[in-house]
């Protein structure tokens, strides 16, 4: 049964809320529109349900405001608990886009469903193969700074994206990193080692492929930047670039074409994978 001290403690949060925290993204809200359904139906308050899956009324609340946008874990455990038949889960996905940063959720959502990617990086390891230590580095140098609760939703967003590695059906995936960006000391060491560690494991799957672009190349087509080539699965092809938090999808047919090309020479000048697994570890022994 609900006491008036459950009550008042839910209108407060709900309060608190509204006033915290506007323009938040819509999928945010609508999943706890459907959580607070889901918990009224079964007779619980925002504590029980709290108790049940292991987190706080006030989690719960955020939640269900959309202040706070649900964790994996959380949704699986209210799922269960609520007996939802995976209706939270089928959520989930959107709600782990909606955290990335805003200019960059279109091409997350064509990314998610590519039958083959492409990609060169000339200043960091790509968001599809760092680890979280890693990413959270990056996001933490962020500037302005951003808020210890941002890094971790952005940090959560690109763990999440990296599930296009594993997805069935399998995803061609190919990544050209600099020499540069692998030496460059993000975080510290272990880090460092950590992330070198994982280039390795990830590179050893059927449908990826890492090659370096060695530091003495001297001119290659990639060093008018960073970019990516995509097949969507309807096989058409896509290039997207990135600088500056600033992201553009490429559609002209004869502009995609052309990163292609500078893509195929990319491949051809950067070192082989075995060799390039022989680099990485060699960064990995040294440390």
């Amino acid at each position: 049964m609900r006491t008036v001290r459950d009550s008042r403690a839910e209108r407060t949060a709900g309060a608190k809320a509204k006033d915290e925290a506007p323009d938040l993204p819509g999928v945010w809200s609508a999943y706890g529109v459907l959580l607070q359904h889901l918990r009224k139906r079964a007779g619980l308050n925002q504590q029980q349900l709290g108790d049940a899956i292991g987190y706080s009324l006030e989690q719960v609340a955020s939640v269900e405001q959309g202040r706070r946008p649900a964790k994996a874990a959380f949704t699986v455990a209210a799922d269960r608990v609520l007996e939802a038949g995976g209706v939270l889960e089928v959520l989930q996905d959107e709600v782990d886009r909606a955290k990335l940063p805003r200019f960059f959720r279109n091409f997350a959502l064509i990314e998610a469903e590519v039958v083959s990617r492409f990609s060169y990086d000339p200043l960091l390891v790509p968001g599809l193969l760092q680890t979280e230590a890693y990413a959270r580095a990056v996001f933490a140098g962020h500037c302005p700074p951003l808020s210890e609760e941002v890094v971790d939703q952005h940090t959560e967003a690109r763990l999440s994206r990296q599930k296009l590695l594993t997805r069935v059906p399998m995803a061609e995936l190919s990544f050209i990193v600099s020499e540069e960006a692998l030496r460059n000391p993000v975080g510290d060491g272990e880090v460092m080692h950590g992330q070198w560690r994982h280039l390795l494991e990830v590179g050893a799957r059927r449908n990826v492929e890492v090659q370096v672009m060695p530091v003495r190349s001297g001119f290659h087509v990639g060093l008018n930047g960073p970019f990516v080539v995509l097949e969507t699965k309807d096989h058409k092809h896509l290039g997207y670039v990135e600088s500056q938090e600033v992201g553009c999808v490429i559609r002209d047919p004869a502009e995609v074409s052309a990163f292609g090309m500078r893509y195929g020479k990319l491949r051809s000048q950067a070192l082989h994978g075995s060799e390039s697994a022989r680099l990485i570890e060699r960064l990995a022994e040294e440390t």
